[in-house]
């Protein structure tokens, strides 16, 4: 069942520029950036709490250092005044990073996450959050993966690697729902004053 309250933190991953690169793969889904923006908007109308993560590259060469056009985080994406931003250099935004501070010092009684890559950011961080005791939910329609190769050279459609992790974290690690179905979860919910 899907529980929402004023103290579930929204969790965009990873929107950043690198991924649209023509450099990298195609991410699959066309809508699932509009999905988060609406989440996003949803939550500043309610005023309940938002931490962004960024992937800021310790890697030479990589399109996700900081400084990097790539890094930048995709139109609509930044914090507006009041949201943290939480940088990470691995795929968990919870290792070695201050979220999980974070989270306790608002309060939080669940987070949910989306973002890039499903299959990756995005699963690795619900993973950790659940292992460390936090109710997880992934927006599904939010999130994007990127076709890869399996083992024998197969290329591996990003539709099925996106549905095959949704999957896997519903049965082990978290709610899964979809952007509709959260956005009217929240609607009788009240509305927060930010301190």
């Amino acid at each position: 069942m899907l529980a929402l309250s004023p103290r579930t933190v929204l969790l965009p991953i990873d929107f950043q520029e690198g991924f649209f690169s023509p450099r990298m793969p195609p991410l699959g889904g066309s809508a699932f950036e509009r999905q988060g923006l609406a989440l996003i908007a949803a939550w500043r109308a309610k005023g309940w709490p938002i931490l962004h993560v960024r992937h800021d590259s310790a890697e030479p060469g990589s399109c996700f250092r900081p400084g990097d056009p790539g890094n930048t985080l995709r139109p609509g994406f930044s914090p507006a005044e009041g949201e943290a931003l939480v940088t990470k250099s691995v795929n968990s935004a919870f290792l070695n990073t201050d979220l999980d501070l974070r989270l306790k010092r608002l309060g939080a009684d669940a987070v949910l996450a989306f973002g890039i890559s499903t299959d990756m950011c995005v699963s690795t961080t619900v993973r950790t959050g659940n292992n460390l005791g936090w109710r997880m939910i992934v927006a599904a329609d939010a999130c994007a993966a990127f076709e890869q190769k399996d083992l024998d050279g197969t290329i591996l459609p990003a539709a099925e690697i996106h549905r095959f992790h949704l999957a896997t974290l519903r049965n082990e690690f978290a709610t899964v729902a979809d952007s509709t179905t959260i956005l009217a979860a929240m609607e009788s919910l009240p509305r927060t004053s930010r301190a």
